[in-house]
């Protein structure tokens, strides 16, 4: 998550976007590389479904750590985390943030680009529009961009915590991850090319911003320890064990230092 990176992504997004955007029947062509309405049909609609679901189930895998631990530290505020606080909130950050906030709540649901099924050069009937341009027929749950891109793509987060001598091999499984699950939502005729580009630039930019703001930025960089303190914080007048652990002893109870009292002779002086 670093410049370099940075630089790549924005240099994408540029040329494919000028690319596309002058010559938009170029997406077409693309798509059509992958999606043929002729020889698309149900069988191989129910043969692609598993490998879909598959993906799925492997992003849910990567960020059920984080959230489990989450959830650990919320019932049990005084145990400590299983994994750093900066991990867990990064993880599931930009997971809500990607696939979550701006493409699945925003961009599919105001940016009315028909899906490749849809439009009339693929054997549908809706009218296509470019990938810049709003003002397509598609009422709700659109092409512009793809879910599930931008969730194959968000495992960038994740690898960008592995170990330092593999993460270069992680980014790179994101990247072949992210890319096959794109290529799987052209074959159904889900997507387009350049909902797929952009799911990827968009979900790596929130990636680095969230990234360099825990990691790196020293303005705003938090610890591992002050966030896990601020959420055992935020946690302990809500958690049912906590205020166990709090209660006062009820009279006639046993303490803590009744328990630990020792028992020592007392001397006898003499007397019976």
């Amino acid at each position: 998550m670093n410049r370099t990176g940075l630089i790549a992504a924005l240099t994408v997004a540029v040329v494919v976007g000028a690319v596309f955007g002058i010559y938009p029947d170029l997406d077409i062509r693309v798509t059509a590389l992958l999606f043929n309405p002729e020889f698309y049909t149900e069988g191989m609609r129910l043969a692609l479904r598993p490998v879909r679901q598959t993906a799925m189930w492997l992003i849910a895998a990567l960020v059920a750590p984080a959230i489990l631990a989450l959830a650990l530290k919320l019932i049990m505020p005084q145990r400590k985390m299983l994994l750093p606080g900066r991990a867990v909130l990064f993880l599931i950050v930009t997971l809500a943030l990607g696939p979550g906030l701006i493409v699945n709540s925003i961009a599919k649901e105001h940016w009315g680009r028909p899906r490749p099924i849809d439009v009339q050069q693929l054997g549908g009937s809706e009218r296509f529009v470019a990938w810049w341009d709003p003002r397509g027929t598609c009422e709700t749950n659109c092409s512009f961009v793809s879910g599930d891109v931008s969730g194959g793509f968000w495992t960038l987060a994740p690898a960008a915590l592995a170990p330092s001598p593999w993460r270069p091999l992680a980014y790179a499984a994101a990247i072949v991850f992210g890319s096959g699950i794109a290529v799987i939502r052209m074959l159904f005729g889900g997507h387009f090319f350049t909902d797929a580009v952009f799911a990827g630039v968009f979900t790596f930019l929130i990636i680095w911003v969230v990234f360099n703001l825990l990691y790196r930025w020293q303005a705003v960089r938090l610890s591992d320890e002050v966030l896990e303190h601020a959420i055992e914080r935020a946690a302990r007048p809500w958690s049912l064990f906590s205020r166990q652990a709090d209660r006062p002893p009820q009279p006639g109870g046993v303490t803590h230092a009744d328990a630990s009292v020792r028992f020592e002779r007392r001397p006898t002086d003499g007397r019976s």
